[in-house]
Protein backbone atom coordinates (compact mmCIF):
# COMPACT_ATOMS: atom_id res chain seq x y z
CA UNK A 1 0.00 0.00 0.00
CA UNK A 2 1.62 3.52 -1.26
CA UNK A 3 2.71 5.26 2.06
CA UNK A 4 3.85 8.34 1.24
CA UNK A 5 1.71 11.75 0.09
CA UNK A 6 3.72 11.52 -3.14
CA UNK A 7 2.78 7.57 -3.47
CA UNK A 8 -0.46 8.31 -2.82
CA UNK A 9 -0.75 10.95 -5.41
CA UNK A 10 0.95 9.01 -7.93
CA UNK A 11 -1.30 6.08 -7.12
CA UNK A 12 -4.45 8.47 -7.78
CA UNK A 13 -3.67 9.98 -10.95
CA UNK A 14 -2.60 6.38 -12.75
CA UNK A 15 -6.43 5.29 -11.36
CA UNK A 16 -7.47 8.35 -13.31
CA UNK A 17 -5.57 7.77 -16.23
CA UNK A 18 -6.32 4.19 -16.22
CA UNK A 19 -10.31 5.15 -16.35
CA UNK A 20 -9.76 7.06 -18.79
CA UNK A 21 -7.52 4.94 -21.00
CA UNK A 22 -10.40 2.31 -20.46
CA UNK A 23 -13.64 5.18 -21.40
CA UNK A 24 -11.64 6.17 -24.25
CA UNK A 25 -11.78 2.86 -25.37
CA UNK A 26 -15.21 1.80 -24.92
CA UNK A 27 -16.74 5.12 -26.37
CA UNK A 28 -14.37 6.99 -28.71
CA UNK A 29 -11.73 4.41 -30.01
CA UNK A 30 -13.64 3.27 -33.16
CA UNK A 31 -15.41 6.46 -34.21
CA UNK A 32 -13.88 8.05 -36.74
CA UNK A 33 -15.08 11.90 -35.51
CA UNK A 34 -13.89 11.84 -31.84
CA UNK A 35 -15.45 15.37 -30.74
CA UNK A 36 -13.76 17.02 -28.48
CA UNK A 37 -14.49 15.31 -25.56
CA UNK A 38 -12.92 12.08 -26.88
CA UNK A 39 -9.80 14.66 -27.69
CA UNK A 40 -9.78 15.40 -24.03
CA UNK A 41 -10.77 11.91 -22.51
CA UNK A 42 -7.65 10.63 -25.05
CA UNK A 43 -5.21 13.50 -24.12
CA UNK A 44 -5.79 13.27 -20.86
CA UNK A 45 -5.63 9.36 -20.52
CA UNK A 46 -1.95 10.02 -21.71
CA UNK A 47 -0.55 12.73 -19.99
CA UNK A 48 -1.64 11.94 -16.63
CA UNK A 49 0.68 9.00 -16.92
CA UNK A 50 3.77 11.78 -17.42
CA UNK A 51 2.22 13.65 -14.04
CA UNK A 52 2.52 9.75 -12.16
CA UNK A 53 6.28 9.84 -13.51
CA UNK A 54 7.02 13.30 -11.88
CA UNK A 55 5.46 12.67 -8.21
CA UNK A 56 8.54 10.31 -8.34
CA UNK A 57 12.32 11.92 -7.12
CA UNK A 58 14.02 12.57 -10.93
CA UNK A 59 17.82 11.95 -12.01
CA UNK A 60 20.46 12.95 -13.70
CA UNK A 61 18.36 12.34 -16.91
CA UNK A 62 15.18 11.19 -15.70
CA UNK A 63 13.08 14.04 -16.76
CA UNK A 64 13.30 12.52 -20.61
CA UNK A 65 10.97 9.80 -19.96
CA UNK A 66 7.75 12.21 -18.57
CA UNK A 67 8.82 14.59 -21.59
CA UNK A 68 8.10 11.73 -24.16
CA UNK A 69 4.91 10.83 -22.39
CA UNK A 70 3.96 14.40 -22.70
CA UNK A 71 5.04 14.50 -26.22
CA UNK A 72 3.15 11.36 -26.49
CA UNK A 73 -0.05 12.91 -25.10
CA UNK A 74 0.20 15.66 -27.73
CA UNK A 75 0.70 13.99 -30.59
CA UNK A 76 -2.55 11.82 -29.17
CA UNK A 77 -4.00 15.57 -29.42
CA UNK A 78 -2.90 16.46 -32.80
CA UNK A 79 -4.06 13.31 -34.38
CA UNK A 80 -7.34 12.96 -32.16
CA UNK A 81 -7.72 16.72 -34.47
CA UNK A 82 -7.96 15.18 -37.28
CA UNK A 83 -6.85 16.86 -40.76
CA UNK A 84 -2.90 16.92 -42.56
CA UNK A 85 -1.36 19.42 -40.65
CA UNK A 86 -2.29 18.43 -37.11
CA UNK A 87 -0.96 14.47 -38.84
CA UNK A 88 2.21 15.95 -39.79
CA UNK A 89 2.14 17.84 -35.85
CA UNK A 90 1.20 14.54 -34.41
CA UNK A 91 3.78 12.26 -36.21
CA UNK A 92 6.46 15.37 -35.47
CA UNK A 93 5.64 14.96 -31.39
CA UNK A 94 5.49 11.07 -31.10
CA UNK A 95 8.97 11.00 -33.09
CA UNK A 96 10.22 13.79 -30.80
CA UNK A 97 8.62 11.29 -28.19
CA UNK A 98 10.77 8.30 -29.41
CA UNK A 99 13.59 10.52 -29.40
CA UNK A 100 13.40 11.46 -25.60
CA UNK A 101 12.81 7.70 -24.79
CA UNK A 102 15.94 7.00 -26.57
CA UNK A 103 17.62 9.49 -25.14
CA UNK A 104 16.78 8.90 -21.10
CA UNK A 105 17.51 4.76 -21.92
CA UNK A 106 20.57 5.26 -23.79
CA UNK A 107 21.64 7.72 -20.91
CA UNK A 108 20.66 5.98 -17.86
CA UNK A 109 22.35 2.82 -19.45
CA UNK A 110 25.21 4.67 -19.46
CA UNK A 111 24.94 5.60 -15.88
CA UNK A 112 24.56 2.10 -15.14
CA UNK A 113 26.77 0.08 -17.34
CA UNK A 114 26.01 -1.76 -20.42
CA UNK A 115 26.49 -5.33 -19.97
CA UNK A 116 26.92 -6.89 -23.69
CA UNK A 117 24.13 -8.35 -25.54
CA UNK A 118 23.07 -12.09 -25.17
CA UNK A 119 22.04 -14.22 -28.38
CA UNK A 120 18.35 -13.12 -27.53
CA UNK A 121 19.25 -9.54 -27.77
CA UNK A 122 20.98 -9.64 -30.87
CA UNK A 123 18.02 -11.69 -32.39
CA UNK A 124 15.94 -8.69 -31.19
CA UNK A 125 18.33 -5.85 -32.59
CA UNK A 126 18.07 -8.42 -35.71
CA UNK A 127 13.83 -8.70 -36.16
CA UNK A 128 13.55 -4.84 -35.36
CA UNK A 129 16.08 -4.03 -37.84
CA UNK A 130 14.07 -6.26 -40.42
CA UNK A 131 10.82 -4.53 -39.81
CA UNK A 132 12.22 -1.47 -39.80
CA UNK A 133 14.13 -2.26 -43.38
CA UNK A 134 10.65 -3.83 -44.22
CA UNK A 135 8.40 -0.66 -44.48
CA UNK A 136 10.34 0.23 -47.36
CA UNK A 137 8.35 -2.08 -49.14
CA UNK A 138 4.78 -2.77 -47.55
CA UNK A 139 4.68 0.76 -46.09
CA UNK A 140 6.58 3.83 -47.99
CA UNK A 141 5.01 3.25 -51.22
CA UNK A 142 1.73 3.88 -49.83
CA UNK A 143 2.45 7.02 -48.29
CA UNK A 144 2.39 9.46 -51.14
CA UNK A 145 3.28 12.96 -49.57
CA UNK A 146 3.80 12.08 -46.35
CA UNK A 147 6.72 9.60 -47.24
CA UNK A 148 9.44 11.26 -46.25
CA UNK A 149 7.97 11.97 -42.53
CA UNK A 150 6.67 8.65 -42.18
CA UNK A 151 10.59 7.27 -42.95
CA UNK A 152 11.76 9.52 -40.49
CA UNK A 153 9.01 8.23 -38.16
CA UNK A 154 10.38 5.02 -38.83
CA UNK A 155 13.87 5.02 -37.96
CA UNK A 156 13.31 7.06 -34.44
CA UNK A 157 11.17 4.12 -33.63
CA UNK A 158 13.74 1.88 -34.68
CA UNK A 159 16.14 4.09 -32.81
CA UNK A 160 13.98 4.14 -29.49
CA UNK A 161 13.38 -0.41 -29.93
CA UNK A 162 17.56 -0.23 -30.30
CA UNK A 163 18.18 1.99 -26.92
CA UNK A 164 15.52 -0.47 -25.29
CA UNK A 165 17.24 -3.50 -26.18
CA UNK A 166 20.56 -2.27 -25.00
CA UNK A 167 19.03 -1.41 -21.70
CA UNK A 168 21.29 -3.62 -19.01
CA UNK A 169 20.07 -6.38 -17.00
CA UNK A 170 18.01 -4.54 -13.75
CA UNK A 171 14.79 -5.22 -12.10
CA UNK A 172 12.79 -2.56 -14.59
CA UNK A 173 14.48 -4.32 -17.88
CA UNK A 174 11.74 -6.68 -18.72
CA UNK A 175 8.51 -3.72 -17.82
CA UNK A 176 10.56 -1.32 -19.79
CA UNK A 177 11.21 -3.59 -22.70
CA UNK A 178 7.45 -4.81 -22.91
CA UNK A 179 6.11 -1.13 -22.71
CA UNK A 180 8.69 -0.25 -26.03
CA UNK A 181 7.55 -3.42 -27.72
CA UNK A 182 3.45 -2.65 -27.49
CA UNK A 183 4.41 1.05 -28.23
CA UNK A 184 5.79 0.13 -31.80
CA UNK A 185 3.28 -2.52 -32.11
CA UNK A 186 0.44 -0.10 -31.55
CA UNK A 187 2.37 2.35 -34.10
CA UNK A 188 2.56 -0.71 -36.58
CA UNK A 189 -1.10 -1.47 -36.08
CA UNK A 190 -2.25 2.77 -36.68
CA UNK A 191 0.73 2.33 -40.08
CA UNK A 192 -1.97 -0.57 -41.27
CA UNK A 193 -5.25 1.34 -40.13
CA UNK A 194 -4.30 4.23 -42.10
CA UNK A 195 -2.40 3.37 -45.06
CA UNK A 196 -2.83 -0.11 -46.07
CA UNK A 197 -7.03 -1.44 -44.59
CA UNK A 198 -9.21 -0.64 -46.69
CA UNK A 199 -12.13 -2.73 -45.44
CA UNK A 200 -14.11 -0.97 -42.63
CA UNK A 201 -13.92 -3.56 -40.38
CA UNK A 202 -10.60 -4.13 -40.54
CA UNK A 203 -10.12 -0.65 -39.77
CA UNK A 204 -12.37 -0.83 -37.04
CA UNK A 205 -10.80 -3.68 -35.13
CA UNK A 206 -7.32 -2.45 -35.51
CA UNK A 207 -8.94 0.87 -33.95
CA UNK A 208 -9.76 -1.21 -31.10
CA UNK A 209 -6.11 -3.33 -30.31
CA UNK A 210 -4.09 -0.44 -30.82
CA UNK A 211 -5.15 1.74 -28.47
CA UNK A 212 -4.79 -0.36 -25.32
CA UNK A 213 -1.78 -1.23 -27.16
CA UNK A 214 -0.21 2.35 -27.13
CA UNK A 215 -1.73 2.99 -23.56
CA UNK A 216 -0.29 -0.39 -21.82
CA UNK A 217 2.68 0.30 -23.99
CA UNK A 218 3.34 4.00 -22.36
CA UNK A 219 2.06 3.02 -18.65
CA UNK A 220 4.94 0.07 -19.10
CA UNK A 221 7.59 2.47 -20.20
CA UNK A 222 6.57 4.97 -17.41
CA UNK A 223 6.94 2.02 -14.74
CA UNK A 224 9.36 0.23 -15.57
CA UNK A 225 11.71 3.45 -16.05
CA UNK A 226 10.32 4.16 -12.04
CA UNK A 227 12.28 1.08 -11.44
CA UNK A 228 15.47 1.61 -13.52
CA UNK A 229 15.76 5.30 -11.59
CA UNK A 230 14.45 4.38 -8.08
CA UNK A 231 15.67 0.72 -7.95
CA UNK A 232 19.35 -0.99 -7.50
CA UNK A 233 21.85 -1.72 -10.50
Amino acid sequence: MPGTLGEIVALATAIVSLSAAIGYWLVFAAREVKGWAGVAVKTGSTGLLALVVLTFPLGDWFWLVPLGLALGALGDLFLALGGIARFLAGVAAFGAGHLAYAGGFLLRSGDLGFDGLSGAEIGALVALGGLVASTEMWLTPRTGVLRQPVRVYVGLIGLMGVAAVLLPAHPGQGVLRLGAGLFILSDLMLAVQLFVAKGETVRRWLALTLWPAYWVGQALIAWGAVLYWQGAA
